[in-house]
């Protein structure tokens, strides 16, 4: 009888710590990098392929390179098929958080070879694209609105702020922020994969330095998601080290900017909370000097110890 006690007690320790280990090892995200960078380097700009795991129906949130870094994630055994069918078959959607040329340039350029598939976006993003990329002095309009004859290859829609919106084809989820991009708006995306979340920032600046409360709402919206571990990553911008003036950061983060909005978030939630949270930086900007700076500028300054990740192009993340 006393034996058989003490393996119930045992059992009663480690079933609930069996069980978070099984659950920190079944990841609910596929991440893949097709490029990472903020410039020069027009192979390797803003474009991450997300889908849930164990899946191939990918949203791609931005799309600077998307050529290039499908084929150097095939090399890598990222994927299994050839290139042209990830762009084609595995891409369900892109998401693009604004329209500057390093966000969108890669989707522009294999229109041609694509398949037919929804570009989401804000409503100022769609009207950018729709007038000034898919048109027929600037490249051809593979769009279904916008000048004639429209191809209608993709077809744009606009996403409402504060609206969950089912993704085609997906079993995802998103729901998009705006954000300060200093004269522009940006977007961030929430998406949902069965309950589990990563959030993705477009390009952003601080809310102090922007006059804006993008940033504040944001992290109000996720607070929750934060404090019930739902919220597997975020991923966000750090595009200069510290030693940028404030006056010419073009709406653009910092490793201090990043750490006291990451504050604001330890704020609604608490330090103990975001204590190991999975931050992805994105959009580094060459050269590498300065990429060297602010890694170690946000080593020093990661007093609420966050799990900083910085991504390589075509090497897979799962959270």
């Amino acid at each position: 009888m006393y034996r058989k006690q003490t393996v119930l007690v045992i059992l009663n320790i480690l079933l609930p710590l069996l069980m978070l280990a099984q659950s920190k090892n079944n990841p609910a995200f596929r991440l893949v990098p097709l490029g990472v960078l903020g410039g020069i380097d027009e192979s390797n700009l803003s474009a991450y392929m997300l889908a849930p795991t164990g899946s191939n129906n990918y949203i791609c949130l931005d799309a600077g390179t998307l050529h290039y870094g499908i084929q150097k994630a095939a090399v890598n055994k990222v994927f299994t098929v050839p290139g042209d069918k990830v762009l084609n078959q595995y891409i369900k959607g892109y998401f693009i958080s604004h329209a500057h040329l390093d966000h969108i340039a890669g989707l522009i350029i294999n229109s041609p070879e694509d398949s037919t598939k929804n570009i989401y976006g804000l409503q100022s993003t769609i009207e950018t694209i729709k007038t000034h990329y898919f048109t027929w002095e600037s490249w051809a309009n593979f769009a279904d609105q916008g000048e004639t004859p429209a191809l209608k290859k993709y077809h744009y829609q606009v996403l409402v702020p504060g609206t969950e919106t089912t993704i085609e084809n997906t079993d995802l989820k998103v729901w998009a922020f705006p954000l300060s991009h200093s004269n522009l708006i940006s977007t961030a995306y929430l998406v949902n994969s069965n309950n589990n979340y990563i959030l993705y920032l477009g390009d952003t600046g601080p809310d102090a330095i922007e006059k804006s409360n993008n940033l504040q709402n944001l992290w109000q919206a996720i607070a929750p998601l934060v404090k019930s571990k739902k919220l597997k990553a975020i991923l966000i911008e750090v595009s200069f080290p510290n030693e940028q003036p404030d006056k010419t950061l073009f709406g653009h983060l910092t490793p201090h900017w990043l750490m006291a909005e990451m504050d604001k978030l330890a704020a609604l939630t608490s330090p103990d909370e975001l204590k190991g949270l999975n931050i992805v930086v994105t959009h580094l900007k060459p050269p590498v000097s300065s990429i060297t700076k602010i890694k170690a500028q946000l080593k020093a300054a990661n007093k609420l110890q966050l799990n900083l990740i910085y991504p390589e192009q075509s090497k897979a993340l799962n959270f």
